[in-house]
């Protein structure tokens, strides 16, 4: 019997605001165990944090499209068998829990270099307290530094 020959693959998924913060934990946990279920074995994650959407995303619930500015985002990194990868995305879709979600198959390198999108927009995040005076003390320097430099140059060709 020949070995299964399994690829790596990423789980990106948007989970609805409407659920409680405390249940996301749950739909989370519930999508890994999925995973694992259908042969998969996790490699990475991180876990959903709620942020704002860069547009609107609409989705039919309850009888209606229904308009959201903001979700829950986590990833999920796996193996897989390509033959089963499949049903792990028909199984989000029929969730009516996740408002988006995308598998994608990774290359090597993809897989051996991971991404952390919540860590990374907290480093943008980051404010920096500024002293105006001191700003404006230094700006001052240089111009006043700049116009020795044009009166020294002007001396110099006379």
């Amino acid at each position: 019997m020949p070995a299964v020959e399994v690829s790596s693959y990423e789980l990106a998924f948007h989970i609805l605001p409407t659920i409680a913060e405390g249940e996301v934990e749950t739909v989370f946990q519930n999508l890994k165990d999925a995973i694992t279920k259908h042969g998969g074995n996790i490699i990475s994650e991180e876990a959903p944090a709620r942020f704002d959407l860069a547009y609107e995303i609409a989705k039919y619930l309850e009888g209606r499209n229904r308009k959201f500015s903001s979700a829950y985002f986590g990833w999920v990194r796996f193996e897989m068998d390509p033959a089963t990868v499949g049903e792990i995305s028909e199984m989000v879709e029929a969730d009516n829990q996740f408002l988006r979600h995308l598998v994608i198959k990774l290359t090597k390198v993809e897989a051996e270099n991971t991404f952390f999108f919540h860590e990374a927009l907290d480093e943008t995040k980051q404010i920096e307290t500024v002293d105006v005076d001191e700003v404006l003390a230094a700006d001052k320097t240089v111009k006043a530094e700049a116009a020795t430099e044009k009166d020294e140059a002007k001396e110099a060709k006379a």
